[in-house]
């Protein structure tokens, strides 16, 4: 056992070392290229430009695609815009920075499995993998400025008819008969719990170094946003609080959780993209990635999900439609989310040394 234990070994040695050499001939090759004057400026360029695409997995492409489709459409629409060149630069720039992070992520994920690990690695591991959060606050945001980039006018008027035909009333008006200070506050608190669903599966997955897993909800829940943005832009719809403004008795009255709401409604409410709703497409998208990767943190989540939806509509925020388009479109992320990851290149394996700062695959 002891010689097989030493063999195993001097074989694991062996093979990082030809791992390492590979590693040296491939930066000496790069070395040269710099220096080769045959290459020019637009060479090394389109050489970055390739490698950083090359780095990219699933999310990026997903991204990426969504940033093009959008800045297609900025541009054709663009009369429709107030600043359509600023917008374009705006989205120009992120793709720019995400192209940038992951080569450097990858460059320097390969330096540390030659040198490694080091600070610098466990930096652009975290931000490598917790970028898309911001990603998608970014583009939440900009839909106040594209919501008549096709369509010139709101269509809340066919929710409104269509949610009634549905119900038989006007549901945010409706449930105004049972909101008490408390029940407003519970459902502000279970709305506010959207924020920590994405968060919450995610940073389980990254603790536990399933880097796969972490991707693949990843994945999931950009292709559920990608969608639901592409659908508000197409057909814009503001929300009740807008559109129904007068027909209730009152402001639904609460504790600190409706503080919380109202102070967040005030300074970063976004004026458009209510359908379908992206609280529930975001949600739903995130619950998947939890019943396929971690089951028990499902059934933690699901009822606090189920409670949300709600809120939405409880506190006018959403139309019955809205929620149930963000049903469809978070499950939709999570159908072509999974094909896309199955795809070759969507998820590279971290090496086995250093698996705790290699990330380079999503």
């Amino acid at each position: 056992m002891l010689a097989a234990s030493k063999a195993g070994c001097a074989w694991r040695e062996e093979a990082r070392a030809a791992s390492a050499a590979e590693k040296e001939i491939h930066a000496l090759e790069r070395l040269k290229m710099f220096a080769d004057e045959n290459h020019s400026i637009a060479d090394i360029f389109l050489g970055e430009v390739s490698a950083a695409w090359k780095a990219c997995g699933a999310f990026e492409w997903v991204a990426l695609g969504y940033l093009a489709l959008s800045t297609a459409l900025m541009s054709w629409f663009a009369e429709n815009l107030a600043h359509p060149w600023r917008l374009i630069g705006a989205q120009i720039s992120v793709a720019i920075l995400i192209l940038m992070l992951c080569r450097i992520e990858a460059l320097v994920a390969e330096s540390s499995e030659f040198c490694g690990a080091s600070a610098a690695a466990s930096f652009w591991h975290f931000w490598r993998h917790w970028y898309p959060h911001l990603f998608f606050l970014f583009c939440f945001e900009e839909m106040g400025k594209l919501a008549h980039l096709v369509t010139p006018g709101w269509q809340d008027a066919k929710l409104i008819a269509a949610d009634y035909w549905l119900t038989g009333v006007h549901p945010a008006v409706w449930l105004e008969q049972f909101a008490t200070p408390a029940r407003n506050d519970f459902m502000q608190f279970v709305y506010l719990t959207y924020f920590t669903y994405l968060l919450v599966v995610g940073g389980v997955l990254y603790y536990r170094k399933d880097w796969r897993a972490y991707w693949s909800v990843m994945a999931y829940s950009a292709v559920g946003y990608a969608i639901g943005y592409v659908i508000a832009i197409l057909f814009p719809v503001q929300s009740p609080w807008h559109s129904m403004a007068g027909a209730w008795h009152g402001p639904l009255v609460g504790g600190p959780f409706t503080a919380t709401i109202n102070f967040i409604e005030h300074y970063g409410r976004v004026r458009g993209a209510a359908f379908p709703s992206q609280h529930v497409a975001g949600a739903v998208a995130a619950l998947w990635g939890a019943w396929v990767h971690r089951r028990r943190l499902f059934w933690v989540m699901a009822p606090l999900a189920t409670c949300m939806c709600i809120s939405t509509v409880w506190g006018r925020y959403h139309y019955v439609l809205d929620v149930v388009a963000g049903l469809v479109t978070g499950t939709l992320g999570y159908l072509v989310g999974s094909w896309i990851m199955k795809s070759q290149g969507a998820t590279k394996t971290p090496p086995p040394v250093f698996t705790s700062v290699d990330s380079r695959g999503t």
